[in-house]
């Protein structure tokens, strides 16, 4: 069965890469993925460019194991040598846009639904959802699609980390600052100089160290990347702005961070946005002695993926190299997705059975 559902993995995957899916303009990609599961009598959910299913045997007592990844991608860079769209097997290489970041990783995790879709008495029960707007971190991706899937146990959120395991990803904060004085002519010393009131916090923001340290990552770290202030040369500025680039941990919430830094400085400080969660899972989880188990190593993963949000613990573990996404010539080998189908299955048998 596996040989079979692999042939099939990559003959999808090839229609995949033919078939044009930029971020928010991935329906026909939606479609595919629809029709395969589809062939399979697979009941699927379909919402916007968003599609999922769970097992036949579904058991609302049981608890519930997302089985996700994306099928938007980049556009192609100007580096191309090959038609991004043309899938073409060479030397064990299947080239394609989208064939490494996520393709590979996706198709895989379609085969291994398959494999259980049909499986009676398992502990878990699955869901698949291939999911679009992961590339633009959109709000109509899988963000949208998680209030309708119920209660979920764990995720293994499919992204190309060779197969090993990164059981924490950081997240990602983009704070504004508002550090407020008063106007005034400057050759007359009236006013209060903003930059000024600026300054000791952004001093802070470079030196401050949290108290907990994440294992995988270190420290968080906090940049001062950008700043504004004044209009004229003659005039005491009234309000300098300067925005932080925060990389938070899995040590932390965003939540807890931006508490932690309105409680230091005492400019106005605003995020952004708190979705981009750093995520992380338990080294002692299941899942996770599972790949062990198979000789896989864990490590914290420097990208942002989907996995920044969901608020369950998630593993990030895919064929393909993260080296190759977003490159010229994209590819994964063939080779990568027969192991990754493996591999998935192996590590979810341990515990589901």
């Amino acid at each position: 069965m596996k040989k079979e559902l692999t042939i099939e993995a990559i003959a999808l995957l090839q229609k995949l890469i033919a078939t044009p899916s930029f971020s928010k303009e991935e329906g026909e990609t939606a479609e595919l993925i629809a029709q395969f599961l589809l062939q399979h009598q697979v009941a699927i959910h379909r919402d916007l460019h968003n599609v999922w299913a769970f097992n036949k045997h579904y058991d609302a007592s049981k608890p519930t194991i997302l089985l996700n990844s994306h099928h938007d991608t980049v556009r192609p860079n100007k580096d191309y040598t090959r038609d991004p769209f043309h899938p073409e097997i060479i030397e064990g290489k299947l080239y394609g846009l989208g064939s490494n970041d996520a393709g590979g990783c996706l198709v895989s995790l379609l085969a291994t639904f398959l494999y259980f879709y049909e499986q009676e008495h398992l502990n878990y029960n699955f869901c698949i959802a291939a999911t679009a707007e992961e590339e633009i971190s959109g709000t109509d991706g899988l963000e949208y699609v998680i209030p309708k899937l119920g209660a979920l146990d764990f995720a293994i959120v499919g992204e190309p980390t060779q197969m090993q395991l990164a059981v924490a990803e950081r997240g990602l904060m983009v704070v504004d600052c508002v550090a407020h004085g008063r106007s005034g002519h400057a050759a007359r010393n009236e006013g209060d100089n903003a930059i000024l009131r600026a300054m000791p916090d952004i001093e802070w923001f470079t030196t401050y160290q949290f108290p907990k340290v994440s294992e995988e990552f270190g420290p968080i770290k906090m940049s001062v990347t950008l700043i504004q202030a004044g209009t004229q040369h003659n005039v005491v500025p009234a309000t300098c702005e300067f925005v932080v680039d925060v990389r938070v941990t899995d040590a932390y919430t965003n939540e807890e961070v931006l508490a932690i830094i309105k409680e230091h400085v005492n400019c106005e400080v605003n995020a952004r946005s708190t979705r981009l969660k750093p995520s992380s899972i338990a080294k002692d989880h299941p899942i996770v002695q599972a790949g062990i188990q198979l000789g896989r190593t864990t490590y914290g993963s420097p990208t942002t993926s989907d996995q920044a949000l969901l608020a369950i613990p998630s593993l990030k573990c895919g064929p393909g190299d993260s080296a190759r996404s977003h490159t010229a010539d994209e590819f994964v080998y063939v080779s990568e997705i027969e192991e990754g189908i493996s591999l998935y299955i192996e590590m979810l048998n341990q515990i589901v059975k």
